[in-house]
């Protein structure tokens, strides 16, 4: 919602927004930009002078303003709805979704595009390293291609959660569609967002019915190897198809048109080099300054977007990926106190966390990984995954489980996170607050020793707490 009222600014719109809080770092750029912060819900906060009132989906119907615009007539408009309305429309979308992955490959695939001077708007649900916030307009003129005059590209992170309380649909309905030849790509499907799709099948049926709205001339873009992405977009898939994979990977019965072989990384610089195959023919070496066999899947995945979407030439992709810094709170290094690498990460589904630890592992193969993880997301917080946390911490030396990030869980539900060390062994432990975490690590870690912080919300602050611990310490 603040990246959207940053492009609603930069449109020429006067624009205010209402939250019970404006944090940094959105908070004091959207005051910097111009935006009026109205702090707290209150009906006077939406007058009749109003051209259109934007809810989030964190909007209940009950809500002071939301009652208002109701009651004063107001055009309201989604997030989605609005996005699509006011910047897709006339533009060539790049929807990026699935469960894994999609802050971080529509990061790449922006980047990739502007590196090659295609001017692509983009808006993406985290902060890309490389750009000045994470929603831009780019340019609105047609561009001249291979195939002709074509609209602008605009990257979309496709988030499949619901839209707004009116209209219980995924946002990325919202993104496609809006012309004859849409992209998008399908990173994975894994069961998600538990608290409003209740069963692998509901879930899966977003995902479906995505894929049929896609138009026949678009280009859908699948990694291989995710059995249900796989199947997915076989079966429901009218465009064309663009399917990638690593070397190695169990793909069934589906060839993968772009496909990638790992290299091992450079012990002086960090880099994760990999080269790359297109139709079984050699396209050169690649490196990525971020790690991890997953981050090379995103980077094949946006290759395959824009390359094959947008004729964007391979040496222009080879170039943008060499120089693409990441996105904030994806293997976020953030200090190096005492000799103590301290990441943040986003990472809380099963998946996620082991892919990320293992990225970490391959960057850091000596000292001792530190996963330190607070369950905090609705699903994170179930017993749905009970399990598959039990291996997904496989990477780390040492585990150390945070309580739950929310309370409102029912007790037959909630994620035993006491059992899930249990399983792990000695190298693992719940403990009961953040303070006794910092204890911990003030008390244990040593130089040459990393710690992944793992978490989707604030983490009681424990970012900037251990930072200066651990520097006032040595």
């Amino acid at each position: 919602m603040g990246q959207l009222a940053m492009l609603l600014r930069d449109s020429g719109h006067d624009v205010s927004g209402s939250d019970v809080a404006f944090d940094p770092p959105m908070g004091p750029a959207l005051e910097a930009a111009g935006i009026r912060c109205l702090r707290g819900y209150d009906a006077t906060h939406v007058t009749s002078e109003l051209d259109l009132v934007v809810v989030g989906n964190a909007i209940r119907r009950d809500n002071a303003e939301a009652v208002r615009a109701v009651e004063l007539e107001r055009p309201r408009e989604s997030m989605s709805g609005t996005l699509r309305r006011l910047f897709l429309a006339g533009r060539r979308p790049l929807v990026v979704t699935g469960t894994h992955g999609k802050t971080t490959t529509s990061a790449m695939c922006a980047w990739v595009l502007e590196t090659a001077k295609l001017e692509p708007g983009w808006f993406i649900g985290g902060l890309p390293k490389n750009f000045p916030s994470g929603a831009g307009i780019g340019g609105t003129r047609r561009k001249l291609t291979a195939a002709g005059a074509r609209p602008s590209p605009f990257v979309v992170e496709g988030d499949e959660y619901d839209a707004v309380y009116w209209k219980k649909e995924p946002k990325f309905f919202d993104y496609v569609g809006v012309g004859r030849d849409d992209v998008a790509i399908v990173t994975s499907v894994e069961h998600d967002h538990i608290d409003i799709y209740p069963t692998r099948d509901v879930y899966e049926a977003q995902f479906e019915a995505l894929l049929e709205r896609m138009p026949d001339g678009g280009l859908v873009a699948c990694d291989a190897r995710d059995p249900r992405a796989r199947a997915l977009v076989k079966a429901h898939a009218r465009c064309n198809t663009a399917f990638y994979a690593l070397e190695g990977d169990d793909t069934g019965d589906v060839t993968p048109t772009w496909q990638g072989a790992l290299v091992a990384v450079d012990s002086a610089s960090g880099a994760q080099p990999f080269d790359l195959y297109a139709g079984g023919s050699f396209c050169g070496r690649f490196a990525l300054k971020v790690p991890g066999a997953h981050n090379v899947r995103n980077a094949i995945g946006a290759i395959a977007a824009t390359c094959e979407g947008f004729g964007v030439h391979i040496e222009d992709a080879r170039r943008a990926l060499a120089t693409f810094e990441g996105v904030r709170r994806r293997q976020d290094l953030l200090g190096q106190p005492g000799g103590v690498s301290i990441y943040d990460d986003f990472a809380h589904h099963p998946t996620a966390v082991d892919e990320t630890l293992r990225a970490l592992r391959s960057r850091h193969a000596t000292g001792r990984l530190w996963a330190i993880f607070e369950p905090r997301s609705a699903t994170a917080c179930r017993n749905i995954h009970q399990h598959e946390y039990e291996t997904a911490f496989d990477a780390a030396d040492r585990v150390v489980f945070a309580p739950l990030g929310r309370a409102n869980i029912p007790d037959d539900e909630r994620l035993d996170v006491a059992a899930i060390a249990r399983a792990i062994g000695e190298r693992a432990e719940a403990a009961g607050s953040v303070d006794a975490i910092m204890d911990l690590l003030v008390r244990e870690a040593r130089a040459g020793d990393v710690v992944a912080l793992l978490s989707n919300g604030a983490f009681g602050g424990i970012h900037d707490r251990l930072l200066r611990a651990l520097e006032g310490r040595s």
